[in-house]
């Protein structure tokens, strides 16, 4: 398929592709052409404790330096089991001025401890404008805004344009001085608005919002598959890769044969995802050959300790045999001379001194985590059958809406439990299947998918004591319930896979660069 080098919004918001990637343009009179040189040190980002469920609370978005006319503020409450966040932005313009690999913004929140916590990207409209609607598990938190190559990323680039500021009227209680985020000097960004406006005005078709998404999603997925491969994922982690790349082809073949904005967007997003977690996979293998080689120098020097602690012994061994011989040629001296009993006594024989033991080389001890190698394997295995997600929560298997006839489950559901219950029966894991609904939908259709999906489970020989059901009914959306593609994918179903073998922490768990004052 051929993309198009310009495309252009109907309301004249034109987008142009460079070196595969797309940046946007906004025309307007002005023939400047901005050059942004920031160098950012530190900056502080409040975490705010809101409330346990004392109702709604606003708080105020800004930008950063490198995006100061960006704004948004958000309506923050805190319900039973989650924290709902409603956020709208202004002047969000394009991210492709700070880089051409990043293609999109994402909404982050930020534990005191400085973890990260993606919250969801963030998709401008055409008037550069921005809506909506997630929630989190945590209480306290910091809000911000980052440009990212994807939107499956999970850790925040150093690109941040807009952090959260307390308001007065924000319920809550501020902890300002907790979480510092640092970012580093991004360079020069140079981006030449006028050379965008000239060459978007040659054969710029015009295109809808839908086909916007459409590509938007699909070079998305083309960034995550290039970072993958620049990780060497193909090489170390070539099955999830191959996946990857497969939901890739998927995602252009549908857009080619115009199947629909949804059935691309998810292709692209489970391309995305999925060359992430070959990403992960592969640093996590590289680093695990590190340590093998490590451990390898380490025996090898612990081998040349072992020689030389030979070697010195062998050496006093040979001292003391010449100190003895030396001790009974001054005794027989001393008896030859003990005529002179004002001679001076007889002079030692000089002894060599024993050498020094060669000092030893300290040993490196490298462990690794069984759990972490088993959570690996687990994960791949399951990925074989089904997208993966690696989440704090476990390992995600999700059965969407297409799997279901209603409440039942359909032929292709069916076959990926019969394949999915070998692999969970002989890992001796704990499964619970949780039931998600849209708005509409009510909490019965939920419960007897959940339902149906754990009496597949054990019709194929999971145990029935090892596998739980929990409606979770509309509680969590994944994205909006205001139209019927946003309901279609919060209406599935989870199997979240837990259990003492593979561990609690995820394989791409790692230290959030801040420092705590």
């Amino acid at each position: 398929m051929m993309m198009p080098n310009t495309i252009r919004f109907a309301s004249g918001v034109v987008v142009f592709c460079v070196a595969g990637f797309a940046q946007t343009s906004a025309p307007g009179p002005e023939r400047t052409v901005p050059v942004y040189k920031v160098t950012v040190v530190e900056r502080n980002l409040p975490a705010v404790n809101y409330q346990y469920r004392s109702g709604p609370t606003p708080i105020d978005f800004r930008g950063t330096v490198l995006l100061p006319n960006a704004k948004g503020h958000a309506t923050v409450e805190s319900k039973r089991g989650r924290t709902e966040i409603d956020a709208k932005f202004e002047k969000l313009t394009p991210p492709t001025p700070f880089g051409r690999q990043y293609l999109t913004y994402v909404l982050w929140a930020i534990s005191p401890e400085g973890a990260p916590h993606n919250l969801g990207e963030i998709v401008a409209n055409g008037g550069d404008n921005a809506h909506v609607h997630v929630t989190t598990d945590l209480q306290v938190f910091g809000l911000m805004v980052t440009a990212e190559p994807y939107s499956a990323v999970r850790q925040p680039s150093d690109v941040v344009v807009l952090e959260n500021q307390v308001r007065p009227d924000t319920i809550g209680q501020s902890e300002p001085i907790v979480a510092k985020a640092e970012l580093i000097s991004r360079g020069q960004f140079t981006y030449d608005k006028q050379a965008a406006m000239e060459q978007a005005a040659v054969n710029t078709p015009r295109v809808s919002m839908d086909t916007y998404e459409e590509i938007l999603e699909i070079y998305q997925a083309e960034n995550a598959l290039g970072i993958a491969r620049a990780s060497h994922a193909d090489e170390l982690a070539p099955e999830t890769f191959n996946k990857a790349q497969a939901s890739y082809d998927e995602a252009r073949r549908l857009m080619d044969t115009k199947a629909g904005v949804c059935l691309v967007v998810q292709a692209a997003r489970s391309a995305a995802e999925t060359a992430d977690d070959a990403r992960m996979i592969a640093v996590r293998r590289a680093q695990e050959s590190r340590v093998a080689s490590a451990e390898q120098q380490a025996a090898q020097a612990q081998d040349a300790v072992a020689q030389a602690q030979a070697e010195a012994q062998q050496a006093r061994a040979e001292a003391d045999a010449a100190r003895a011989q030396a001790d009974a040629e001054r005794a027989a001296r001393q008896q030859a001379e003990s005529h002179a009993a004002s001679a001076a006594s007889s002079q030692d024989l000089p002894v060599a001194p024993p050498p020094e033991s060669a000092p030893a080389t300290p040993r490196i001890s490298l462990d690794t985590s069984q759990q972490q190698q088993d959570r690996m394997r687990m994960l791949e295995a399951l990925n074989r059958v089904a997208s993966t997600r690696d989440t704090p929560r476990g390992l995600v298997v999700t059965i969407a809406d297409s799997g279901f006839d209603n409440g039942v489950l359909r032929s292709n559901a069916l076959d990926t439990l019969a394949r999915l219950a070998p692999v969970l029966t002989r890992a001796r894991v704990r499964v619970s299947v949780e039931g998600f609904s849209d708005s509409a939908a009510g909490l019965g259709l939920s419960e007897r998918r959940a339902e149906a999906v754990r009496d597949g489970l054990v019709s194929q020989g999971l145990p029935a004591n090892e596998v739980s059901v929990r409606n979770i009914g509309d509680a969590r959306p994944l994205t909006s319930n205001a139209t019927a593609a946003g309901r279609t994918e919060n209406r599935r179903v989870e199997i979240v896979v837990t259990g003492q073998q593979i561990g609690s922490r995820p394989l791409w768990d790692r230290s959030y660069n801040v420092m705590l004052r």
